[in-house]
């Protein structure tokens, strides 16, 4: 009899894991909103920020943490009365695997949810300052066509890139405009910082420009995404020349390395509709102040996030803030229900 109560103990040890990850996957936890940073400065909070860490205190602080299989290494996914976030990691990639490690996930329902971009980028010159944030309307990928080395170019050109319309379905995606007309009229208004430092930064590299002078804004705009963290006036031609080819909406705005990626694992994934993409100016696309690429790339060492890059001035943590003053009433206008 002993032997049979100790055998029953052990199979009940190993089948209630098992009953519970069941009931788990039957009855999957509600998504309302999904928080995609690309990464974090440190601690997820308490620290200099990065891209999640407002967000992360203000939503997820004491939710639950769940390991995801196919993810981000040591990454994990945080979840708080119906708001979610996970780190993706930098670059297509990292960004759109992840992205669809977590959506496809079956402990949680992702059925309804929004799902929110959010990170940092360099932006574009007239149209953009540091400390601008963005609501984007389009997406294109910076890497797919063709690029020509200019010491190849037998006809001197501004731009090096050449469309190829093979591509056309994974390197241009244009978002649910309904939608981002609702989000824009949410947040266009918001009041967003600058430094003085910053100020100072800007008109010091384009002087005379009334442009480079301006307060921050809340903006609508085409985002760029390239693996490439590229910097200079011709590849800013060739992101211009991209957005026009493609029909954008709105005028190119920013460069980054992860929003196409996750667009089109998000349209593989039927979420394409409910794709909502804001960032945030923390330096510019082009060669600014003196500096060039063997100064930046080869010479120093240059931390965007430090108070001292040559870079970004010292507008890192006053943009990641504004970005949160952004991205926080649409969080919150998707919980009530009012988006």
């Amino acid at each position: 009899m002993r032997r049979l109560i100790i055998a029953v103990l052990v199979f009940a040890t190993l089948i209630i894991p098992s009953v519970a990850a069941t009931a788990t996957i039957e009855n999957p936890e509600k998504i309302e909103v999904l928080i995609l940073p690309k990464f974090e400065n440190g601690e997820m909070g308490g620290d200099f920020p990065g891209e999640a860490q407002y967000y992360y205190e203000n939503y997820l602080e004491g939710g639950e943490e769940y390991e995801i299989a196919g993810g981000y290494p040591g990454h994990k996914l945080y979840v708080k009365d119906g708001v979610a976030l996970y780190v993706t990691g930098m670059g297509k990639v990292n960004s759109s695997m992840s992205t669809t490690a977590v959506i496809l996930d079956p402990r949680f329902d992702f059925s309804d949810a929004y799902v929110i971009s959010t990170g940092c980028g360099g932006t574009a010159t007239e149209y953009t300052v540091m400390g601008d944030v963005f609501v984007m309307s389009a997406c294109a990928d910076y890497d797919l066509g063709h690029h020509a080395d200019p010491r190849d170019m037998t006809i001197p050109s501004e731009t090096t890139w050449f469309h190829d319309s093979g591509y056309d379905d994974a390197s241009f995606k244009l978002l649910n405009q309904d939608l981002v007309a609702k989000v824009y009229d949410l947040v266009k208004d918001v009041e967003i910082e600058t430094t003085e430092k910053t100020r100072n930064f800007m008109i010091a590299a384009f002087p005379g420009e009334d442009w480079a002078a301006r307060d921050p804004e809340v903006l609508l705009g085409t985002t760029v995404s390239g693996d490439n963290y590229w910097k200079g006036e011709y590849d800013e031609a060739n992101a211009r020349l991209m957005t026009e080819t493609y029909g954008a909406p709105d005028p190119y705005a920013m460069s980054e390395m992860e929003d196409a990626a996750i667009a089109v694992a998000l349209d593989r994934l039927g979420m394409l509709d409910r794709y909502i993409i804001i960032r945030d100016s923390v330096n510019m696309d082009v060669f600014m102040n003196g500096t060039n690429p063997e100064y930046l790339w080869a010479g120093i060492e240059d931390s965007l996030s430090s108070e001292d890059s040559v870079e970004a001035a010292d507008i890192f943590a006053v943009a990641m803030e504004n970005n949160y003053k952004v991205g926080s009433v649409v969080v919150d206008a998707i919980l009530d229900g009012t988006l």
